[in-house]
């Protein structure tokens, strides 16, 4: 059977506004004359999107009353907020369980209970991809409940919060690294805001030199001193100490925020061709010039090591580089140049404290736990590294999980393949979870006797989350899973087509009956984005796992190294 091509449209970024209709000029000019817009020269904008148009399709203006919650501690965005007119609180919140009792129509996922994980064992349609489409049509008209603070004074009073007015900004590390929220928001006070997603922030940023670095002296302002006083290191940092690390860290950012596109583009290529492609952020044999904090994103560590390099580890956020090397060099005649070169691996933010203000501030009041071992060997030693087989064999996981980038994930799937009968027990267990349709391919790359099986990480770092144009691929707001809502998914293949590891997969949809759903205009089948959504609603997950009879499938948090390294090593 042949069918005629169809032209299928594909949604751009702007074809569907962030709000529901774009601003109109007269909202336009109203956020212009606002800080810090009002300080932009359209002039700066030649070259890029015009700064209008970029707020006319990129953003919405949200009105706020006083007690209302814009965010939460934990919760997952990708929009950024400028404060217009009013004022907001920072609430530093990390008992997250107190806040939430205090917060009406606060979002809790709900697991099926054990009759429920029962009784879906013979509701599972006997269609594969099988939809009630009036059922998906009532779930998308349903809109989400706002939260709202009950008590604001009550709230102030337990915890420690800040105030920030016009022109702040707040939200955007958490946006630009889809990354969990750290703080809670709540409205103090009638105030509007300018929410914008993070494409649109990145855009204004490039237009803007000056708004870049505003924004930069926005979060040393306001977020700075909590995350240096969240950090090991520094606990024992005088406040006096601490205004002079904020006023003296360097913030830079390496490689590009869209990574996966230019991963896509080198992947093909040989090793030493993929290293050339990754920024250097500190060399091997130079001169430690500060220590490095990773504030989001992943470098890899490496040595050279004949011709070439060899990686060590890799780093993601919260972890630091070079310690070793200036603490070393307080403390001894000879100094010591880095040891080894850290690359960024897709992309990375990071904070520099320059070697003299870490000297003077930081090392006299390390904590006794933190003091770093003698550096053994040197930079300059050829057998520097331990030529032990272990030793080698951990060096080529670490390499071909870094090549692969499979280090973004929080629960990658590994198959020992000495343990695997092929059961296909997973696989049924995945299925009976999902409506009679497993959501993973056991199939994927091999590092050592492991295979990474196709299926979603629910990564650090989500790329298939960007161009989404109806937010249908989002995070739990509380687990954070990677999931997609199917009735708001149009099938653009948008989070298919950016998913690097292949780990979404279009297929087309079916009535209760089987027969195929069809556009109404082209009768081209309708296709939609699945992927394995962690068991998010099970009594019990990952079912893949847990059907597992020879423990040989893990879920693997490839942030916690040592446990890796222990499943690769065992």
């Amino acid at each position: 059977m042949t069918f005629d091509p169809v032209a299928v449209r594909r949604p751009q970024r702007w074809d569907e506004p962030f709000d529901e209709r774009p601003l109109s000029d007269r909202d336009v000019n109203w956020i212009l004359q606002h800080a810090p817009f009002s300080e932009i020269a359209e002039e700066e904008f030649r070259g890029h999107s015009p700064l209008g148009e970029i707020l006319r399709n990129d953003s919405r203006i949200v009105r706020c009353m006083s007690g209302d919650v814009v965010y939460r501690t934990g919760d997952f965005g990708t929009s950024a907020f400028f404060v217009l007119t009013g004022h907001v609180r920072i609430v530093l919140d990390h008992g997250s369980e107190e806040m939430a009792s205090m917060i009406e129509g606060a979002v809790v996922h709900k697991r099926r209970g054990l009759f429920d994980a029962l009784t879906q064992l013979w509701k599972n349609h006997r269609i594969p991809e099988a939809r009630d489409l009036d059922a998906d049509a009532r779930a998308s008209d349903v809109r989400d409940k706002g939260m709202f603070v009950q008590d604001v004074p009550g709230v102030l009073s337990l915890h420690e919060t800040n105030t920030i007015g016009p022109g702040h900004l707040f939200g955007e590390l958490s946006a630009l690294g889809r990354s969990p929220r750290t703080t809670t928001i709540v409205a103090d006070g009638q105030c509007e805001l300018l929410e914008i997603r993070w494409q649109g922030l990145r855009d204004i940023c490039r237009g803007s030199d000056a708004l870049n670095r505003a924004v930069d002296e926005l979060y040393r302002k306001n977020a700075l001193d909590e995350q240096l006083q969240a950090t090991p290191i520094f606990a024992n940092v005088s406040p006096e100490g601490r205004k002079r690390l904020i006023q003296e860290t360097v913030f830079e950012n390496f490689g590009n925020r869209e990574w996966a596109a230019s991963y896509k583009a080198v992947a093909e290529q040989g090793a030493a061709q993929r290293l050339k492609k990754e920024p250097v952020i500190a060399e091997e044999g130079h001169y430690p010039n500060g220590l490095i904090l990773i504030r989001s994103g992943f470098a890899r560590v490496s040595q050279q090591f004949g011709n070439g390099h060899r990686t060590l580890s890799y780093l993601g956020k919260g972890q630091m580089f070079g310690l070793e090397e200036l603490y070393h060099n307080w403390r001894a005649d000879e100094p010591l140049p880095y040891r080894f070169t850290l690359r960024t691996v897709g992309y990375v933010d990071a904070l520099i404290v320059p070697t003299r203000v870490l000297e003077e501030v930081v090392l006299p009041t390390i904590p006794q736990s933190m003091i770093p071992d003698p550096p053994v060997g040197d930079v300059r030693d050829a057998d520097f590294l331990t030529t032990d087989p272990a030793s080698q064999l951990r060096t080529q996981h670490l390499e071909a999980l870094v090549e692969g980038r499979f280090i973004n994930g929080t629960a990658t799937m590994m198959i020992d393949l000495e343990r695997c009968t092929r059961c296909d027990d997973c696989v049924r267990a995945c299925a009976a979870t999902h409506d009679g349709n497993p959501r993973f391919i056991r199939h994927g790359a091999q590092v050592g006797r492991f295979m990474v099986a196709n299926a979603c990480m629910h990564c650090v770092d989500p790329v298939c989350m960007i161009g989404c144009p109806t937010g249908a691929i989002h995070r739990s707001p509380h687990g954070g899973e990677v999931a997609i809502n199917d009735p708001t998914c149009i099938g653009c293949a948008t989070c298919a087509t950016n998913c690097p590891y292949h780990n979404i997969r279009m297929v087309e949809i079916r009535k209760a009956d089987g027969r195929l759903v069809r556009d109404v205009e082209t009768r081209a089948p309708i296709a939609k984005a699945t992927k394995c959504d962690l068991c998010v609603d099970q009594a019990v997950s990952p079912s893949c796992q847990n059907a597992c009879p020879h423990d040989a499938l893990h879920r693997v948090d490839m942030r916690e190294t040592p446990k890796l390294l222990e499943l690769l090593e065992r």
